[in-house]
């Protein structure tokens, strides 16, 4: 069995975020840290929620955090492996500000034989304000037999 390839977030990010539905919702690279990446979906008049108003639809937030999630999740194992979101909850705490781009950051805390385990927040411009709260589990597609766990925090 071949070792997994190195994952460069840097040449991966903006390959990743141009094609299919995150390319159509123009994501880009905003930053990152060891285990977590974090991307900005511009504010678009397409993607507004409701007739009216200036606020950015949920699911296109919700799309947002799902790639940041893999995109820390690849980061964190420091290999680009096949996942899948099994379960990816978002709560919303307010709605983004009017015309105001959101930023979705995701860390990944926590990696096993088989998943790994992301938390983050989605926020307008104040990480201190969040738009929203998430919390996923991914599964590993040809999971290797070694388990690493991250430290918690």
């Amino acid at each position: 069995m071949t070792d997994a390839p190195k994952f460069d977030l840097r040449a991966a990010t903006p390959f990743l975020t141009s094609r299919g539905h995150s390319g159509w919702l123009g994501l880009r690279y905003s930053t990152h840290g060891e285990d977590w990446v974090e991307l900005e979906l511009p504010w678009r008049e397409d993607l507004l929620g409701e007739e009216g108003q200036h606020v950015l639809a949920s699911g296109p937030i919700l799309s947002l955090m799902d790639m940041a999630s893999g995109l820390a999740i690849w980061k964190a194992m420091d290999a680009f492996q096949p996942i899948a979101t099994l379960d990816l909850r978002v709560d919303y705490v307010r709605p983004a500000r009017e015309g105001a781009a959101v930023f979705g950051r995701s860390q990944c805390y926590r990696i096993t034989r088989s998943a790994a385990f992301v938390r983050g927040l989605a926020h307008d411009g104040d990480a201190d304000d969040p738009v929203a709260h998430i919390q996923g589990v991914f599964m590993k597609i040809g999971a290797s037999k070694d388990t690493r766990e991250l430290p918690d925090g």
